[in-house]
């Protein structure tokens, strides 16, 4: 029983919570912007993301072209990170809670 003048909250399901933070349900999106070479962006691909060529350049066009590219699927965690590298290279990412 709470003790009087406090609120009780609705039981939580830590194995839920924990589930949803390890599952690989968030993606990286890197957006187009007018200051970074294509070439430049291919290699932060490779470096980061650790992409081959052609999966990098692939990434790049589509950034070039459509105005982004969702360029990784990872946990929660492993999305902050990447988007975090990503913008320590100068790139303008994001991450979105998958569909």
């Amino acid at each position: 029983m709470a003790k009087p003048g406090t609120e009780t909250s609705p039981d939580i399901d830590v194995e839920d919570k924990l589930k949803d933070a390890f599952a690989r349900g968030w993606t990286v999106v890197v957006w187009n912007d007018p200051i970074n070479l294509m070439d430049y962006v291919v290699y932060v691909f490779k470096t980061v993301l650790k992409m081959n060529e052609k999966d990098a350049s692939r990434h790049m066009w589509e950034v070039h072209q459509l105005g982004k590219s969702q360029v990784a699927r990872e946990t929660k965690e492993k999305s902050e990170l990447l988007v975090h590298r990503l913008r320590g290279f100068g790139l303008n990412a994001t991450m979105e809670q998958a569909d």
